[in-house]
């Protein structure tokens, strides 16, 4: 009795918490879309306006078709995302589960995207199923990535992060060919609320409502997951289905939503995570207030982005972003993880019996680099340079081939410091948010300036490179920078970067042609400076990486044992994180921020056999650089007279690449 008469007062505190974490966002929400309206429309005519608009008024059309259903809309998004997050979270146990980190959104949206330049029959009867299905098969693969470890926490999340960048990377090169409709395609997937008439709320709102009543139906069955698989099944439910029924109403829901304004992260991250905070302990007070609280935040972040001084129209995803990913950050320690099986690392390592795989590697490189140059495809079809033409060739192709080059060897010796480093198999300066540390320097730059000082923008990528890098490792640094750790915040780095280049691309700067064509990893603009600078640092690191060689071989071995050998770990750690920020800064500034490289090229150089750390590093540098070149002349040629970027295409071959490894770690 005392007790229970106790737990009263703590209830109500919790119950108070959460009304206030409902009332204060929807209130100034409110009080700001009052303040609008009254500068739209006069009180007198509101109701009129709703009900029976004046067609031959445009203010009262204005106020009826497009800022009404724009309120509502955010209101009932916002609501089936908290619905969905609270689900997923629950049905995977683990509070960082939502429709964004598990890959949800990247494949609704990449389905939408793809059905919309290629197949728009498909979307005749709607754009919801396309959607659902695009959802669906990405959240499978996420699953069949982690059944391997038994779906734990780590393992979903880790697999939803490699799905959604191989997503992502198929999504940016669609835009990339069809460049006509690029901004479209960027803003829309960046998230608008921007409407025109009522269809989206007609949609969304009966889906919100069943999505409600069949997350309340399976309220019991869901509590019974809280137990073991084995107690839950001992009480004559199967987990299993449980868990599928919870995972197709909140993939349905993020689906719909997608389907209709477009991907909205984090809400679903943030919205069930508040109402953990503010006392909603149980499952069925999450189901209750999540919504609500979903609903409140994207109502007042769409508010708030329309006072906000921009040319263009800044999409409420790219705000929910910004916000979301330092929640990640904050969240991230308070995620249990479990030791993860080290890939191997430092097994069977001897160098092979000669050298000739380096010399056949750097043959390889020197013919790729002659073909890049010589070997085209114009209008008479495929050619070597004439003579005659080699001066005028040469003054253009040039630059893109050292340019690429260079930029490869960067990005993979970067990687192999980083994998050496971290004794993590998966890090890379790309999947680690270090590329999107150095864009983001850059982005703030071009957003706080006008003109393009090259200096200046190496000096603003190599700053955002070390941010994202010391971000990173006090990240991971509770748990040994351990590799689950180290890759969700790189994520929240990649996406506070992706989410500053919609903003400067809402800002209106004239700029934009450029900054659409750097983020897709191209040479299209590579200069001579720009090809110098890349090769002297690149010359310049790779003179530096091998004396570290020593620590390289001992770092992979644990902490304790390369405190034993007599590392200072504190300054072995800050010199080899600096040797990687110059390198990823670079290579960003000259590329862009968009490649696989980083990861794929450590790898394929064990797998050619080169495990001590000189050999690896030398390996993976002609790798890196033959790939990027490679990548480079391909999309140069390919689809002549059009052209890809090159890391887009290096992205689209390393994404899947990423997923075989995790596919042959789980098996």
């Amino acid at each position: 009795m005392i007790s229970q008469a106790m737990s009263l007062p703590r209830q109500r505190d919790g119950i108070g918490a959460l009304i206030l974490l409902v009332a204060v966002p929807a209130g100034l929400a409110l009080m700001l879309t009052v303040f609008d309206l009254i500068h739209i429309l006069p009180t007198h005519l509101w109701w009129q306006a709703l009900t029976a608009p004046d067609t031959s008024d445009p203010v009262q059309l204005l106020y009826r078709h497009a800022f009404l259903p724009r309120v509502a809309v955010g209101v009932l998004a916002g609501a089936a995302l908290g619905l969905a997050g609270v689900v997923m979270q629950h049905v995977l146990r683990n509070p960082l589960a939502e429709p964004t980190t598990i890959g949800t959104n990247a494949g609704a949206s990449l389905a939408l995207a793809a059905a919309t330049l290629y197949a728009p029959w498909l979307l005749e009867g709607g754009r919801e199923g396309v959607a659902l299905a695009g959802g669906a098969l990405a959240t499978s693969a996420v699953f069949a990535l982690a059944r391997g470890r038994s779906f734990s926490p780590v393992s979903i999340i880790i697999a939803g992060l490699v799905v959604s960048l191989t997503f992502g990377s198929a999504g940016a090169l669609l835009m990339a060919l069809n460049r006509e409709y690029t901004e479209e395609l960027f803003i829309w997937q960046s998230g608008s609320l921007v409407q025109n008439g009522d269809a989206a709320v007609v949609v969304l709102a009966p889906w919100l409502l069943a999505g409600i009543c069949a997350a309340f139906l399976l309220w019991r069955p869901l509590r019974l997951l809280d137990l073991s698989d084995d107690g839950a099944a001992s009480l004559g439910t199967r987990p299993a289905v449980i868990r599928l029924a919870g995972m197709a109403v909140a993939v349905s829901l993020s689906a719909l939503v997608v389907a209709e304004i477009g991907v909205i992260g984090f809400v679903a991250l943030a919205a069930p995570a508040l109402a953990r905070l503010a006392g909603a302990r149980t499952l069925g007070r999450r189901l209750v207030w999540s919504p609500l609280v979903g609903g409140a935040l994207l109502w007042l972040t769409d508010r708030l982005v329309q006072h906000l001084p921009f040319a263009g129209e800044i999409p409420a995803g790219t705000a929910t972003a910004l916000l979301g990913a330092p929640l990640l950050l904050f969240l991230l320690p308070r995620m249990r993880t479990t030791p993860e099986r080290q890939a191997d690392m430092v097994s069977s390592i001897r160098l092979p019996t000669n050298g000739l795989p380096l010399i056949a590697g750097l043959l390889a490189l020197i013919l790729a680099v002659v073909l890049a140059i010589g070997f085209g495809r114009g209008v008479g079809g495929w050619h070597w340079i004439a003579s005659a033409d080699l001066t005028e060739l040469l003054a253009l192709r040039a630059p893109r081939v050292v340019v690429a080059l260079s930029a490869g060897v960067l990005l993979a010796v970067a990687g192999t410091l980083m994998q050496r480093m971290t004794g993590n198999p998966m890090a890379a300066p790309e999947v680690l948010g270090i590329s999107g540390g150095a864009s983001f320097g850059v982005l703030a730059l071009l957003l706080l300036s006008d003109g393009f000082d090259r200096a200046a923008m190496l000096g603003a990528a190599l700053a955002g490179a070390l941010l994202a890098l010391t971000i990173v490792v006090l990240a991971g640094r509770r748990n040994a920078l351990s590799p689950e750790r180290l890759l969700l915040a790189g994520v929240a780095v990649a996406t506070v970067a992706s989410a500053f280049a919609a903003l400067l691309l809402a800002s209106g700067d004239p700029r934009m042609d450029f900054l659409l064509t750097w983020l897709s990893g191209s040479t299209y603009r590579a200069t001579p400076t720009d090809a110098f600078t890349a090769a002297t640092v690149a010359v310049t690191v790779l003179a530096l990486a091998p004396l570290t060689a020593r620590w390289l071989d001992i770092l992979p071995l644990g902490e304790t044992a390369a405190r034993g050998l007599g590392l200072r770990l504190g300054r072995v750690r800050a010199t080899l994180l600096a040797l990687t920020a110059l390198a990823t800064a670079t290579a960003t500034l000259v590329i862009g921020p968009l490649s696989f490289v980083g990861l794929m090229a450590p790898h394929l150089a064990r797998m050619l056999g080169f495990r001590r750390a000189v050999p690896q590093l030398l390996a993976s540098a002609m790798t890196g650089g033959l790939i990027l070149v490679a990548a480079d002349w391909a999309g140069r040629t390919l689809i002549f007279p059009w052209q890809v970027p090159a890391g887009l295409i290096a992205a689209f071959v390393g994404g899947p690449y990423f997923m075989a490894l995790m596919w042959k770690d789980r098996q």
